[in-house]
């Protein structure tokens, strides 16, 4: 929540889905009730905008926004890996980093790229395991957090590990993308900065690539504001306005996706062909009560192991007509792949479908699964 001033004064709290509407707007008579897309690249001096590297009224209005629903201050990047590689990048060589074995498969190559090279020392842990956790965060100088994790969607404890983490020294960054603001703020439980691949959920129509970093701590947003300056990664006006323009509609679209997710869910652990259905919802996913306790909805990403291992997964991605075969996650269109089959996911199960809901009807999806899981056999 966030608060304005009303009459006479008096504060006044809005909702998530009220902020993403009325934030990032132009003010004033005649101001367009939209901000326009920015094609400058250089501006003449005496404004606070001296060069297109250095800012765009375009990004401005998203960041405001994201900021507003996150409670911090946001900066925008050209993809969420280089808003990854920027908060990385923070930490001194020789640094210890303690990161999920389970996290996303680009944050963990980056990683082991850092790793081989020498500049970073890795500790791989279960994250939802908070006691294994914070033992390896000893020495470190930074926890790295998913909840819930990708593919598998493991619950990490944010609300024990930011704290702890911090008492022994080190940072906590907090991979938001697939819960969003709306259903969690990893900021309100400790953590020090947030990352956001906004190419997912945030822009939410599979039309953009765009990453996002928050943070309350200016220090914090100091440095990574130099990294993006110099390192170049700044998004696009138009991919800029387009991802304000997802963001607009995050609550409808998540609050339709989620229901779905969680009514197929429920419907996949009753057919014989899947091994488990990965979802935080289901009272009987190990990390179920830690999730309802630090979330305001268990989202709209589902993970199920097929019966028959990898070629039983690949036959149902072939198999599908209304689901979409594809990688990324977060559209309107509900998309499945087989995650195991990509380098570096060696230790996801290789009959594990990671399914990312979007909006069409749940009966219609549903008919799309058991007619694909259904082709297994024949």
């Amino acid at each position: 929540m966030a608060a304005i001033r009303g009459r006479a004064g008096r504060p006044v709290t809005l909702d998530p889905s009220t902020l993403a509407v009325s934030l990032g707007r132009p003010h004033g008579p005649g101001a367009p009730v939209n901000p326009p897309i920015g094609l400058s690249s250089t501006y003449r001096l005496g404004g606070d905008t001296i060069y297109g590297r250095d800012d765009s009224p375009t990004w401005s209005a998203f960041e405001e926004v994201l900021g507003g629903l996150e409670g911090g201050r946001a900066l925008s990047f050209s993809s969420g890996m280089a808003a990854i590689a920027a908060v990385l990048g923070t930490v001194s060589v020789g640094g210890i980093v303690v990161a999920p074995r389970g996290a996303y498969n680009g944050t963990r190559r980056l990683l082991g790229q850092a790793a081989e090279q020498g500049r970073l020392t890795v500790r791989s842990v279960d994250i939802s395991n908070t006691e294994e956790t914070v033992t390896a965060c000893e020495d470190a100088a930074l926890l790295w957090l998913e909840s819930p994790t990708n593919p598998q969607l493991a619950i990490a404890d944010i609300c024990a590990l930011a704290p702890a983490a911090q008492m022994l020294g080190a940072a906590v960054v907090a991979d938001n993308t697939f819960a969003t603001p709306l259903l969690q703020r990893p900021l309100d439980m400790g953590a020090d900065v947030v990352v956001h691949s906004v190419t997912k959920y945030l822009g939410g129509h599979s039309d953009l690539l765009m990453g996002a970093v928050v943070t309350r701590d200016d220090e914090w947003f100091d440095n990574v504001l130099t990294a993006r300056q110099y390192g170049g990664a700044i998004p696009g006006s138009l991919e800029a306005f387009l991802a304000l323009r997802g963001l607009r509609t995050l609550p409808v679209r998540l609050a339709r996706a989620q229901e779905t997710a969680g009514e197929l869910a429920a419907r996949l652990t009753l057919h014989p062909e899947v091994e488990r259905v990965r979802y935080p919802g289901l009272p009987e996913h190990p990390g179920h009560d830690i999730a309802k306790s630090q979330m305001r909805g268990f989202g709209a990403m589902v993970s199920f192991d097929v019966v028959g291992g990898a070629p039983a997964a690949d036959a149902v991605c072939e198999a599908v007509k209304l689901l979409v075969p594809a990688t990324s996650l977060g559209g309107v269109e509900t998309s499945i792949e087989r995650r195991g089959r990509y380098v570096g996911e060696e230790n996801t199960p290789p009959g594990l479908l990671r399914m990312s809901v979007g909006l069409e009807h749940v009966d219609d999806l549903w008919a799309d699964l058991e007619q694909a899981l259904a082709a297994v056999n024949r």
